[in-house]
């Protein structure tokens, strides 16, 4: 999900992918608003191998927020409302393929 595209695939495309090693694993440190940090291996898939999911038809609204730990650290990050999307065909064939 992009600001303004939203991309799909299935789990089955996802696994082939990664076991074929066009995707590798990433790791990723997250940090908790509390203090502690994890880290674990993340794979990212570019939207280039995925579908498109639908058009946007109304934009959503950006607002900066931010949250702040018990020590004082603020995490920034940008808040997303609104807008609206129409379902391709192709999913909304899968979707009901899938019922």
């Amino acid at each position: 999900m992009f600001y303004d595209q939203a991309y799909h695939i299935s789990l089955q495309e996802a696994c082939e992918l990664i076991e074929a090693e066009v995707i590798l694993p990433t790791e990723q440190t997250f940090y908790a608003p509390g203090g502690p940090t994890t880290s674990k291996a993340i794979y990212k898939i570019w939207y280039t191998l995925a579908h498109p999911l639908g058009t946007m038809t109304r934009q959503p609204e950006m607002s900066a927020k931010f949250v702040q730990d018990k020590n004082g650290h603020i995490l920034p990050y940008v808040h997303f409302s609104g807008g609206e999307m129409m379902l391709s065909e192709e999913i909304l064939t899968l979707l009901r393929s899938r019922l």
